[in-house]
């Protein structure tokens, strides 16, 4: 007898395999009569009857050979065709770790010229997916497909969002033979994992320059995609493959009136904290806060505190003037100004008359803005978050940190930033930390990364 595999809805079903040669990824499904398995479980399906010689037929596979010859004339660089050759030799299903501004894009473009199948690359936003676009229809030609920011079309070389793909997946989980997965620390999460689970894609590729998430959750990327098969810190490529850097952290004083202000409202909020027998740095201990925040007027004035300490240290003003300082002392540079919150982006762009980009800028703005940075007409931004990740701004060279979160990946992402190599660049961050409070807390935590030892 024959057995079959076809895909249905974001699955496999196996029909008629001898138990030797099924998966146990394959459960028995009673409405069908058959086996059935997420469709991650294809590739070790087909393997397993291939290996035993039982005869099958394919009708899950619709994707086939890619056929289009890679038409870049770039050589790799050492460690990008090192790169390349891990991956091959892990089966063609693994996670590359590069630093930002490595060329992780062209190491991908060599990925899916080797890997010669229909391909998808999965980003995390509508700007990144138009830079992927760019670049595959430089590397590989029209036509190259788009899900995402209203645009539905879909070839055998296709980038999308993250919410485009496990949205569309369960149609299209069959069309791809290689899924690259860019900013791959973003796949865990429980809705983007399907595109993983429900693709048959047997070739993989994980690209970051920050894998670990604080969850823990990114050791489900070895399942969804492919184990670490090749990685490079930033220190490894600084000066030679990266532009050089160095880090200064500044202590910034407070007045006599905000550090009252300041001690006042820790206080109120610790002493809530403290009472309930918070963990706060713990695990699932800021969302235990809220909740008891939301039960009682003390915790409503807790709540409350901990705001008004943040606003005081975010918007302390001897903040303001060593950034004026800094701007001045980097007359010549491109300076990119980071802020943990949209206000305070909002705060210093009227005081300092600075362009600002945050979230609520629509594309067409941001795209312009970016662009006058490039050309130094606008040589200075002001951002919150928008631009942590992904955004290719080369010509930046210096980094103001004003406040941010405590995770690594955010702090290594704004390095990262001002990394892209220029001749004759020397790249720096300012960290600005306000002394003897809590942030020299978080400062201390998303420093430790080899990229600030």
């Amino acid at each position: 007898m024959t057995a079959r595999i076809r895909f249905d809805g974001g699955t496999v079903v196996l029909e008629d395999a001898p138990e030797h040669v099924r998966p146990d990824s394959f459960v028995y499904d009673g409405r069908i009569g058959h086996y059935r398995a997420q469709a991650i479980h294809y590739a070790d399906a087909v393997l397993r009857m291939h290996r035993a010689k039982v005869p099958y037929v394919d009708e899950a596979r619709a994707y086939d050979v890619l056929d289009r010859p890679h038409r870049s004339n770039r050589s790799p660089r050492d460690y990008q065709a090192e790169a390349v050759q891990a991956w091959r030799a892990s089966g063609r299903r693994a996670t590359v770790v590069l630093p930002t501004g490595a060329g992780k894009s062209f190491v991908a473009e060599m990925c899916i010229a080797d890997a010669n199948r229909s391909a998808l690359v999965v980003a995390p936003t509508i700007d990144l997916v138009g830079q992927w676009y760019d670049g595959l229809r430089r590397a590989f030609g029209e036509p190259v497909g788009v899900l995402g920011g209203g645009v539905h079309e879909v070839h055998p070389i296709t980038v999308a969002t993250y919410d485009s793909a496990w949205m569309h997946i369960h149609r299209y989980g069959a069309r791809f033979g290689l899924i690259v997965y860019d900013e791959v620390h973003h796949l865990p999460g429980p809705s983007f994992a399907q595109s993983a689970e429900c693709a048959i894609a047997p070739f993989r590729l994980g690209l970051t320059a920050t894998l670990e998430r604080p969850d823990g959750s990114h050791a489900r990327i070895d399942d969804l995609v492919g184990p670490v098969c090749y990685r490079k810190e930033i220190t490894d490529l600084a000066g030679d493959f990266l532009a050089p850097y160095r880090t200064e952290l500044v202590a910034i004083p407070l007045s006599d009136a905000d550090r009252g202000a300041y001690e006042e409202n820790r206080h109120i909020y610790r002493s809530f904290v403290e009472s309930r027998a918070i963990r706060v740095g713990s695990r699932g201990g800021w969302s235990h806060f809220l909740r008891e925040a939301a039960r009682s007027k003390d915790g409503r004035r807790a709540l409350l505190a901990w705001r008004e300490s943040r606003r005081i240290l975010q918007g302390a003003p001897a903040k303001l003037r060593m950034l004026e300082e800094l701007l001045r002392r980097h007359r010549d540079g491109r300076v990119v100004v980071f802020t943990n919150d949209n206000a305070t982006v909002y705060d210093i762009s009227r005081r300092l008359l600075l362009p600002a980009i945050t979230h609520q800028t629509d594309a067409k703005e941001r795209r312009a803005l970016l662009d006058a940075f490039t050309d130094g007409s606008l040589p200075v931004l002001v951002t919150s978050r928008v631009l942590n990740e992904g955004v290719d701004i080369p010509s930046a060279d210096v980094a103001v940190v004003l406040s941010g979160t405590g995770t690594v990946r955010e702090h290594v992402q704004r390095l990262g930033r001002i990394l892209r190599p220029q001749e004759g660049k020397q790249a720096v961050l300012y960290e600005l930390v306000v002394e003897g409070t809590s942030e020299e807390v978080t400062s201390a935590r998303r420093r430790d990364h080899v990229a600030y030892s």
